[in-house]
C-alpha cells in the first residue's frame, strides 16, 4: 500500500513539473515566427504567430498595436486563457503581459512602455451569482519595459512588481471594458451604462433601437479616469448606444466614438471634447450611406468605409429592401474608403474595389497611404496622392465573426492583420505583419 501511494505521488510530481507553471505574467513561449511571400502578390508576410488553436486575435483596428519602442506587438490569445500576449517583431519571442485577466480593449501607450486595460475587481468576480452586469472595474497599468527585461533575464517577480492599479470605476457607472487612451495618455475614456448615463441632461429625444438587430437604443455615454489619481468623471451622455471609443493620439482632449446598431446607423460618427463640450457628428451621412469602422488616422483625419454590399433593385432601392435598414448600402450611390477632416469637414473618397467593398480601414499618419480589407479578406493599399490601388495580399481566411482588421505601424512601413492562412484548420487566426514593398516605402521618403 505504501509503495502504491509512493508511485502515485511520484506521478503527481511528474505531471506538475511537466505542466505549464502558472499563468504568471512574463512567462515566455517559443517563437513561431514564419516569413513567406504572398502567393498572389509576392509581398512579404511576417507571421508572428503560426500555431492552430491558440485563439490569437489582434487588438481592434482603431487602437495602437505596437509598443512605443516599435519592437513588440500586443495581442489577445488563449495560450493562457483570458490573458494578453506580446510578440517581438524580429525574434518572434512571445511573452505573457497580463495576469488575472482583462476585460475589453487593450490600450498600448505610444509615449511610454505601458499597457492599460480594465478588469473586474476581485471581490466583484467572486460574486458569481450576481445577476447585474454592473460591477466595479479596476484600470491596470503594466510596466512593459521592466517586465520584458525580467522575463528575458529569467528573473520574474510577482505581478505586483509590474502592475499598478490606476483606480476603480464604481459599479453604478456600468463600465464594460471598452476603453481608449487620451492623446495625453494621462487619462482614459470608457463607455457608461444606460442607467448611469440617463442621470445627466441629454438634449435629443432618447432613440429607440434601429435595425433588425435591436441595437442602438439610448441613453449611453462616456466617462473618463485620471490614470495618476484614479479620479473618475462623467464626460457626456447621448441619446443613442455608444459603440467603439477612440482618443485622438495627436490631439489630447478629443474623443471619437460611434452610434452602434450592428449595421447602418442614423448617424454613425461622433466626437466630443474631454470636458463634455463640442458634441457633434463628424461625417453627416445621408440615408443612402452605410458608414462603418471609422478610425482616427492623423491629427485631423478620420477614415471610414461607406459600403455598398446590397444589390441594386427597382428604383435604385436595395434588392433586399426592408424598412429595417432603409435604402442604404448599394453602389447606386458613392461608396468606398473615405477620409473626412475633423477640422474643415472636407470629405474625400479615396477609392473603392471593383466587385467588392472596403470593410475595415486604416491610414498612415504621414498622410500618404490608406488601406482597407475587403469582404473577400484581401488587403488593399491606396496612394492618397495618385489614387493608385495596390493589392498587397489575399487569401486570408478568418472566422465568420472576425476579419482581417488592418492597422498601420506608426512608422508607416507595415500593416498588422490577423489571418488563418497558415492554420491547419483554416479557422484559427494568427498575428501577421504585412511589410510594404520597399519601393513604396521610399516613394515619399523625402517628401
Amino acid at each position: 500500500m505504501k509503495r502504491t501511494i509512493s508511485v502515485l505521488a511520484w506521478i503527481a510530481i511528474v505531471i506538475m513539473a511537466s505542466a505549464p507553471a502558472t499563468a504568471q505574467i512574463g512567462r515566455r513561449f517559443p517563437s513561431e515566427r514564419k516569413v513567406i511571400n504572398d502567393p498572389k502578390t509576392g509581398v512579404e508576410l511576417i507571421f508572428l504567430t503560426s500555431q492552430s488553436g491558440t485563439g490569437d486575435s489582434k487588438i481592434y483596428q482603431t487602437h495602437n498595436q505596437w509598443t512605443s519602442d516599435g519592437k513588440w506587438v500586443i495581442f489577445r490569445s488563449d495560450r493562457v486563457p483570458g490573458e494578453a500576449m506580446a510578440v517581438h517583431e524580429e525574434s518572434g519571442d512571445i511573452v505573457q503581459v497580463t495576469e488575472g485577466g482583462f476585460s475589453g480593449m487593450l490600450c498600448v501607450a505610444r509615449h511610454s512602455m505601458h499597457l492599460y486595460y480594465m478588469r473586474p475587481v476581485q471581490k466583484a468576480r467572486e460574486k458569481s451569482k450576481e445577476r447585474s452586469r454592473e460591477r466595479e472595474m479596476e484600470v491596470v497599468e503594466i510596466d512593459l519595459e521592466r517586465l520584458f527585461a525580467d522575463s528575458e533575464a529569467d528573473n520574474l517577480k510577482k505581478k505586483k512588481h509590474y502592475e499598478r492599479i490606476c483606480g476603480v470605476i464604481p459599479a453604478e457607472m456600468g463600465a464594460m471594458g471598452d476603453m481608449a487612451l487620451d492623446g495625453s495618455e494621462t487619462f482614459a475614456y470608457f463607455r457608461l451604462g444606460k442607467q448611469y448615463a440617463g442621470q445627466f441632461p441629454i438634449k435629443e429625444d432618447i432613440s429607440g433601437t434601429f435595425g433588425p438587430r435591436n441595437m442602438g437604443a439610448g441613453p449611453s455615454g462616456i466617462g473618463k479616469i485620471d490614470l495618476a489619481t484614479g479620479k473618475v468623471d462623467h464626460v457626456v451622455s447621448v441619446h443613442f448606444q455608444v459603440g467603439h471609443i477612440q482618443g485622438n493620439p495627436w490631439h489630447p482632449g478629443e474623443v471619437i466614438f460611434c452610434w452602434e446598431t450592428g449595421g447602418k446607423a442614423p448617424q454613425r460618427t461622433w466626437m466630443v471634447n474631454a470636458d463634455g463640450t463640442g458634441l457633434r457628428p463628424i461625417y453627416r451621412e445621408t440615408e443612402y450611406d452605410w458608414v462603418t469602422h471609422e478610425a482616427v488616422i492623423s491629427e485631423d483625419e478620420l477614415a471610414f468605409a461607406i459600403i455598398g454590399h446590397r444589390k441594386i433593385g427597382v428604383d435604385e432601392q436595395p434588392a433586399d429592401y426592408s424598412k429595417d435598414w432603409g435604402p442604404a448600402g448599394t453602389k447606386a450611390y458613392a461608396t468606398g474608403l473615405a477620409v473626412v477632416n475633423m477640422r474643415t469637414r472636407e470629405f474625400t473618397l479615396e477609392g473603392q474595389v471593383d466587385g467588392d467593398n472596403f470593410w475595415h480601414v486604416a491610414g498612415s499618419q504621414d498622410g500618404h497611404w490608406v488601406a482597407g480589407d475587403t469582404f473577400a479578406r484581401e488587403l488593399w493599399l491606396i496612394d492618397r496622392h495618385t489614387k493608385e490601388r495596390i493589392l498587397l495580399t489575399a487569401g486570408h481566411k478568418t472566422t465568420a465573426r472576425d476579419h482581417v482588421h488592418p492597422t498601420f505601424k506608426p512608422d508607416g512601413t507595415a500593416i498588422e492583420i490577423q489571418s488563418a492562412m497558415l492554420s491547419e484548420d483554416g479557422r484559427s487566426m494568427n498575428i501577421c505583419v504585412v511589410r510594404l514593398p520597399q519601393h513604396l516605402i521610399e516613394r515619399y521618403k523625402n517628401k
